[in-house]
């Protein structure tokens, strides 16, 4: 069976999980293949030239140097919404309901069109999508492997364990975890054993370590070459 791509989920809100789908997004794109991202769910989307815009889809489409056409940036963020919250409240609040069938459709047309897609979730895998639907309901209709961003720091165990119990009960595949330092607090022994500890428990592999990089919300040409670099070096 072809590969369709990976669904990128978190342990919960601001896991690091734009940063990991990037970084996914960068390394296959680097290997030969033709890899495009998907946010199929943005909540706190922003205001640009009177439309709404996903600052999580602009930043993987600003590493991976990629510029789709409209039509194309339609499918890779079907769902746009202005407050920042859940999405099952972001939907009742502007009273524009989310579709799982419209997100299906706008996947398999970028999958026709490209290799894989790279899709990033929202907040946790049991973030409300709508009605008793959440996100990791989501992730099992598009029936990809997952790859969990997660923190390394104090907490990560539980709230991480807990998620690869739950993508496991889904019957989904993991693929491994990547550990995001969201703060400049640094790597020690406590983030080193968090992450053995995970990985053993857990029974699952580490994919890679992306460092705290304070200058990449901004987004400048230096920060997204250096991005871009260390992912190259994360897969030489």
């Amino acid at each position: 069976m072809k590969s369709k791509g990976f669904f990128i989920a978190g342990t919960d809100t601001d896991a690091g999980k734009t940063v990991a789908a990037a970084a996914v997004l960068v390394s296959m794109r680097a290997c030969g293949i033709d890899a495009v991202p998907m946010k199929p769910i943005q909540t706190g989307a922003i205001v640009h030239d009177g439309t709404l815009k996903s600052p999580d889809l602009e930043f993987c489409l600003r590493m991976a140097q990629l510029h789709p056409d409209a039509d194309q940036l339609q499918d890779m963020a079907p769902f746009l919404y202005e407050p920042a919250c859940s999405p099952h409240l972001a939907a009742a609040k502007t009273g524009r309901q989310i579709s799982f069938d419209r997100i299906h459709d706008a996947f398999q047309r970028l999958l026709r069109a490209h290799d894989q897609v790279v899709v990033e979730g929202a907040g946790g895998l049991l973030a409300p999508i709508c009605g008793d639907k959440t996100m990791i309901d989501l992730m099992a209709m598009l029936e990809l492997p997952v790859i969990l961003a997660a923190r390394p720091g104090l907490g990560t165990i539980n709230h991480t364990l807990l998620s690869i119990r739950e993508i496991e009960r889904s019957g989904l595949t993991l693929h491994g975890i990547i550990f995001c330092e969201t703060t400049p607090a640094g790597w020690g022994e406590i983030e080193q054993n968090n992450a053995e500890t995970i990985a053993r428990i857990g029974k699952t592999r580490v994919l890679g370590r992306i460092a705290y990089m304070a200058e990449l919300k901004a987004g400048g040409e230096t920060a997204c070459r250096d991005f871009r670099n260390l992912v190259l070096r994360l897969i030489s």
